[in-house]
C-alpha cells in the first residue's frame, strides 16, 4: 500500500527523479516521458469520463486503472531484474490486450464501415474520447522509442497501440453509432 504523507520532497529540485527501483535519471528521461505521456493521458480520461455514462464510463475507470499499471510497467527499467526484485514489480499483461480487442470488436459489430476519414468531433464525448486517442498514440510513439534505448515490456506497447484503436472506436460509438461521425472533405477549403 502506498502511504503519501507528505507531497513534496525537494528530491527533484536539481531536475532529476527517481524511478521505481530507485535509480535517479533526468526529468527529461525517455523512460519518464513515456510513462509522464501515459499519466497525461490518464488525466484526458478523466476528464473524458466527466460526460460518459454506463458502459462507456465503466470502461473509461478500468481504462484509469490500466494506465496506472503501464505507469508502474515503465517507471521500472530492467525487466530482466524482477526475479530478485524486493516485491515483484507490476507489468502489463497480455490479457489487459485482449480485454481492449474484445470492447473494440462488440462496439465495431454496431458500427458502419468508414468510406471516408473522420474528422475529430461530434459530441462532446466523442471530441474529448478523440483528445485521449492522439494522446495515447503519443505515449505510444515515446514508449517505442525508449523500447529502442532500453528494455521495455512489450505488453505495454500494445496495450497502448490497441488503447487508440478503442478510444478511435468508442469515439464513433459516441457520435450516435458513426452516423454523427463528421466526414473529411479532401481539398473542401481550396
Amino acid at each position: 500500500m502506498v502511504v503519501l504523507n507528505k507531497i513534496y520532497t525537494r528530491t527533484g529540485d536539481k531536475g532529476d527523479t527517481a524511478l521505481g527501483n530507485g535509480a535517479r535519471v533526468p526529468k527529461h528521461n525517455a523512460r519518464v516521458e513515456a510513462y509522464g505521456t501515459a499519466d497525461e493521458l490518464n488525466c484526458f480520461v478523466g476528464v473524458a469520463r466527466l460526460v460518459a455514462t454506463g458502459e462507456t464510463d465503466t470502461a473509461l475507470s478500468r481504462i484509469q486503472n490500466d494506465l496506472f499499471d503501464v505507469g508502474a510497467d515503465l517507471c521500472r527499467p530492467d525487466m530482466s531484474a524482477d526475479a530478485q526484485a524486493e516485491y515483484q514489480p507490476l507489468r502489463m499483461v497480455p490479457e489487459q490486450v485482449d480485454r481492449l480487442e474484445r470492447e473494440i470488436d462488440v462496439m465495431n459489430t454496431e458500427l458502419e464501415a468508414l468510406r471516408s476519414f473522420i474528422l475529430p468531433g461530434g459530441t462532446e464525448l466523442a471530441a474529448h474520447l478523440h483528445v485521449c486517442r492522439t494522446v495515447a498514440r503519443r505515449a505510444e510513439r515515446l514508449t517505442v522509442l525508449l523500447a529502442e534505448q532500453e528494455d521495455v515490456n512489450e505488453a505495454a506497447i500494445r496495450y497502448l497501440n490497441r488503447l487508440s484503436d478503442w478510444f478511435f472506436v468508442s469515439a464513433r460509438m459516441a457520435n450516435n453509432g458513426g452516423k454523427d461521425d463528421v466526414l473529411w472533405v479532401p481539398g473542401a477549403n481550396r
